[in-house]
């Protein structure tokens, strides 16, 4: 089974943004400028960036637009070229191919039938 492991929100204001979820939550704040993103941190995280306790998960937030115009999450894969064939083959709609994310991992979006947009990631 394929377990969910990370949740986007988008903000139309990411200062303000990461001031309400660390202000209300104790959530630490990174940012990633060179990627246009912010990682929310809501659990300790070992030296691999991956949550210490079992079944937590982190998240980012990006500014809203795109594919990123509501909440979503991201499901772990073994192998993100063949789910997306997958979710092609299940009237799915790829948004966007497989993308390496520094050296932690590959990301890709899709649209699913129920018009929700959500990624999947594939550890490197």
């Amino acid at each position: 089974m394929n377990k969910v492991v990370h949740f986007e929100l988008p903000a139309d204001d990411l200062t303000r943004a990461k001031k309400f979820y660390s202000g209300i939550f104790g959530w630490k704040m990174n940012d990633y400028p060179e990627m246009n993103y912010v990682i929310a941190q809501t659990v300790e995280v070992d030296e691999n960036m991956r949550p210490k306790e079992p079944g937590a998960i982190n998240g980012g937030m990006a500014l809203r637009g795109g594919n990123l115009a509501g909440p979503s999450f991201s499901i772990n894969v073994r192998d993100i070229d063949s789910t997306l064939e997958k979710i092609r083959e299940n009237g799915g709609e790829v948004l966007k191919e497989k993308t390496p994310v520094g050296k932690m991992g590959f990301v890709a979006y899709f649209r699913d039938t129920e018009d929700n947009v959500l990624s999947l990631w594939q550890n490197a």
